[in-house]
């Protein structure tokens, strides 16, 4: 298997941001609110529309896209903010949206609201990336 870590993102630990996996999968690993290492948004949409922009930022390192999503994982510290984050979320995928589980979860970092991550298939002929 061939696999290859793709960067746009700074990791909090001892990972790759996404590695692309047989020229064509791509895996961004969890990505949270931060910036130098802290949480950054006080609410639940902040926090996930710069979860988000992390997202996009590690798929575009692959070549990628969020229209290249086919599917995501969510974890909530509060699941009472499920609604919250689905609006933004619903906001920034493009149709048709990604499939997607969402768990409620004891996230690693306080202040730490959301984290996600997800699968991606880059875009045909886009040959072996990055």
């Amino acid at each position: 298997m061939s696999k290859q870590p793709v960067s746009g993102s700074q990791p909090a630990g001892a990972y790759s941001p996404g590695i692309v996996a047989e020229g064509r999968f791509v895996y961004v690993s969890g990505q949270g609110s931060l910036r130098d290492g802290e949480v950054v948004g006080d609410t639940i949409e902040e926090q996930t529309q710069i979860v988000l922009a992390n997202v996009a930022a590690v798929l575009e390192s692959a070549g990628a896209g969020l229209a290249d999503v086919v599917q995501c994982r969510v974890f909530l510290a509060d699941t009472a903010h499920f609604r919250a984050m689905d609006g933004v979320y619903a906001q920034v995928f493009p149709p048709p949206l990604p499939a997607r589980t969402t768990v409620g979860v004891a996230l690693p970092l306080p202040g730490m609201l959301v984290e996600i991550d997800c699968v991606a298939v880059l875009p045909a002929g886009s040959g072996d990336r990055p």
